[in-house]
């Protein structure tokens, strides 16, 4: 079983537990995919869905879809945009940011978000 479909698995499970709603079944058919299909992706047997199945799919299960499709080894297609724009700033931003601690990474996500440059 991949970490990805590991995690899939036993978060829809642990939601069916509470909901019954959140059977095998259930799940492929609101995200848009057949059961045996998601049993697959589950038990690791295919690679990880598309980005807008790994989407719905975090969205079903109440996740964050960036986390999912990181799990899934895959950007989403508008953050792939983004740093196609500026390749060399993105990849040198992310280069320094990467040993940071999250509490440092949290402060430039404000800074940048209010605006306070």
């Amino acid at each position: 079983m991949t970490h990805f479909g590991a995690v899939v698995r036993n978060r829809r499970e642990r939601m069916h537990l509470e909901d019954r709603r959140f059977s095998l079944r259930q799940v492929a058919q609101r995200v848009g995919i057949e059961p045996a299909y998601l049993s697959k992706i589950e038990r690791g047997d295919v690679a990880p869905p598309s980005e807008a199945t790994t989407i719905r799919l975090a969205r079903e299960l109440g996740e964050d879809p960036d986390v999912f499709l990181a799990m899934a080894g895959k950007v989403s297609s508008d953050l792939q945009e983004i740093v196609r724009k500026r390749p060399r700033l993105f990849a040198d931003l992310i280069r320094q940011l990467k040993a940071a601690p999250d509490d440092a990474i949290l402060r430039v996500v404000r800074e940048v978000r209010d605006g306070d440059w």
